[in-house]
């Protein structure tokens, strides 16, 4: 179908189905997510780490302007990439979804619930006259009898749990090391190392490019409670990470 595959006015809202059953629109919105910075999410037993490299445009930047990981409430994380604005948009949405949730039933809303009401929100979305968000969300958990919890949500209005994931310019790059992880046992920790290490391995070599890995946990070691991962912390793991590429590189 030469003719329906390039919009042809199909493109132009996303209310509107090509003829081959297409929604150009939503299909330009994950090409927003794809092509943006990568991010990394990493599951298992002892919790859930997200990691995405960060270009720093400016010396001038406040460090860590715009962070990209969240509090959604005190239990639930929030990581999103993409289009910056549309992340913080949904990220308003998801915290006051959450604040609803706590004031009416008087206790947390789950990931799962959450996630729910952040794809639904998406979908509706992107029916009405909007253009539909160029972004995805990584929404993350943990509780001792489950371990942790993931979902990732996309521009569709998709809303799938995974045991880990990446999104953005290098996720098969970075898919492709995340299956070599035993992920149930390695401790949070670790798994800060290793998305550190993922994040370090998949970088574009650029000179003049500053970057800044930013960081999100919750787990056994944070007590179920979602935290930005301090900035030592992140530092330690890049240096280790570093340390250990140049050791394989040493071997080959």
């Amino acid at each position: 179908s030469g003719m329906s595959s390039i919009g042809t006015g199909y493109d132009l809202a996303a209310a509107t189905f090509s003829p081959d059953g297409r929604i150009f629109q939503i299909e330009y919105a994950q090409k927003a997510v794809d092509n943006g910075n990568t991010m990394v999410a990493l599951c298992g037993k002892h919790g859930v780490v997200t990691a995405i490299d960060k270009i720093v445009a400016s010396k001038c930047y406040v460090e860590n302007a715009n962070p990209r990981m969240a509090n959604l409430n005190e239990e639930v994380g929030g990581a999103f990439a993409g289009v910056y604005p549309d992340c913080r948009a949904l990220k308003d949405y998801a915290v006051r979804e959450a604040q609803k949730y706590l004031k009416e039933y008087r206790e947390p809303v789950s990931v799962k619930k959450l996630s729910n009401a952040v794809a639904e929100y998406i979908h509706i979305f992107t029916l009405g006259i909007s253009r539909p968000f160029g972004a995805s969300a990584f929404l993350s958990a943990w509780d001792e009898k489950k371990g942790g919890s993931l979902y990732l949500i996309e521009p569709s209005g998709l809303s799938y749990e995974y045991r880990a994931w990446a999104v953005g310019k290098h996720r098969q790059a970075a898919k492709a090391e995340i299956e070599k992880l035993k992920l149930d046992e390695l401790s949070l920790e670790d798994m800060v190392r290793e998305a550190a290490r993922i994040v370090v391995a998949i970088r574009e070599e650029g000179k003049d490019k500053e970057v800044h890995i930013e960081m999100g946990w919750v787990g056994d070691k944070t007590n179920g409670k979602h935290e930005s991962i301090p900035r030592a912390t992140v530092q330690a793991a890049e240096q280790w990470a570093k340390a250990k590429m140049e050791e394989e590189d040493m071997e080959d």
